[in-house]
C-alpha cells in the first residue's frame, strides 16, 4: 500500500468539501460566498469566477465588497450574481459592488444545515471509495502473492485508520459550519 499516495487523495476530498463548504451562507459575510461564482464577461465572449476578476473583501460582518479590476465589466459581474440566484442583491457603488447580506431567518439556518449535510455526505462517500479502492489494491496483491496475509491485514488496519482520521477532519469541517450558520 502506498500512503503517501492514499493521503494524498484524501487530502484532496477534503480540501475540495471545505472549499464546497465554503459556499454556503453563515451568520457573516464571506468571500467565498461569491468567489465561485462565474459569469460570462466581454459581451460572453469568457466565462470566469469572480475571484478571476475582482477582489473580493468583507468590509463589515455583514457587507461584501467586489472591486473589479476591469471597471467596464461591473454590470456584468452585478448580472452574474443576480443570476446565480443565491439570495444576494448586488448594488453598484461607483466602481464597486457592494452586497449587504440579510440575517438568516430559522428557515435559512435549516436549509443551510442540510445544505451542509448534504455536501458533508458527499465528501465522506469519496473517502469511502478511496478506501474502497486502496482495499481492492491490498486484496489484489494478495492474491498474486506479492504480500502474506499478516502484511494483508496489516495494510487494511492502516487503510482504515487513515479512512476514520479524514472522515472526522470533514466532520469537524461541518461542525465549525454548522456552529457558524446557528450562530445568533
Amino acid at each position: 500500500m502506498d500512503e503517501s499516495s492514499v493521503r494524498s487523495k484524501m487530502t484532496q476530498v477534503t480540501d475540495l468539501v471545505a472549499q464546497d463548504v465554503g459556499t454556503i451562507r453563515g451568520t457573516k459575510a464571506h468571500p467565498g460566498i461569491v468567489e465561485g461564482i462565474i459569469v460570462s464577461v466581454y459581451q460572453g465572449q469568457q466565462k470566469l469566477k469572480i475571484n478571476e476578476l475582482a477582489t473580493i473583501s468583507a468590509s463589515s460582518g455583514d457587507t461584501l465588497i467586489i472591486d473589479p479590476w476591469d471597471k467596464s465589466i461591473i454590470g456584468e459581474i452585478k448580472k452574474g450574481i443576480e443570476t446565480a440566484n443565491i439570495g444576494l442583491t448586488p448594488n453598484v457603488d461607483g466602481e464597486i459592488i457592494r452586497i449587504n447580506t440579510p440575517g438568516l431567518t430559522g428557515e435559512d439556518r435549516e436549509k443551510f444545515v442540510k445544505l451542509l449535510g448534504k455536501k458533508l455526505e458527499s465528501g465522506r462517500v469519496m473517502i469511502r471509495q478511496i478506501r474502497g479502492e486502496s482495499m481492492h489494491d491490498v486484496k489484489k496483491k494478495y492474491e498474486a502473492k506479492e504480500m502474506s496475509e499478516d502484511e494483508k491485514f496489516g495494510d487494511e488496519k492502516r487503510i482504515q485508520e487513515i479512512t476514520d482520521e479524514f472522515i472526522k477532519k470533514i466532520d469537524n469541517i461541518g461542525e465549525s459550519k454548522k456552529q457558524d450558520i446557528l450562530q445568533l
